[in-house]
C-alpha cells in the first residue's frame, strides 16, 4: 500500500510541474504575441504616415513649383506645343 501512495505522489507532483511549467511557458508566448502585435500596430501607423509623406511630396501644385523655381523651367507656348499621334491611337 505505501509503494502505491508513493507512485501517486511521484505521478502528482509531475503532474503539478508540468502544468506549471506549461503555464509558464504559455504566459511567455502570449507577452511575446503582445509585443509583436504592438510591433505590427507601429508599423502600421509608420505606414499611414509614409502614404501621407508620399502623396504630399507627389502633388502636381509641388512639383510644379519647384520646377518653375528651383529648376527655372515653364510651360512652353500653344504654339510650340505638337501633339503626336500613333497608328493605335485611332
Amino acid at each position: 500500500m505505501t509503494r502505491v501512495n508513493l507512485v501517486l505522489l511521484a505521478v502528482l507532483v509531475a503532474c503539478a510541474l508540468s502544468l506549471i511549467t506549461a503555464r509558464h511557458q504559455s504566459r511567455k508566448l502570449f507577452v511575446t504575441l503582445e509585443r509583436a502585435q504592438a510591433e505590427g500596430r507601429a508599423y502600421d501607423v509608420e505606414y499611414g504616415k509614409l502614404l501621407l509623406e508620399q502623396s504630399t511630396w507627389g502633388m502636381p501644385a509641388r512639383v510644379e513649383k519647384i520646377a518653375r523655381e528651383n529648376l527655372k523651367m515653364q510651360l512652353p507656348d500653344a504654339s510650340r506645343i505638337e501633339v503626336v499621334t500613333t497608328g493605335a491611337a485611332r
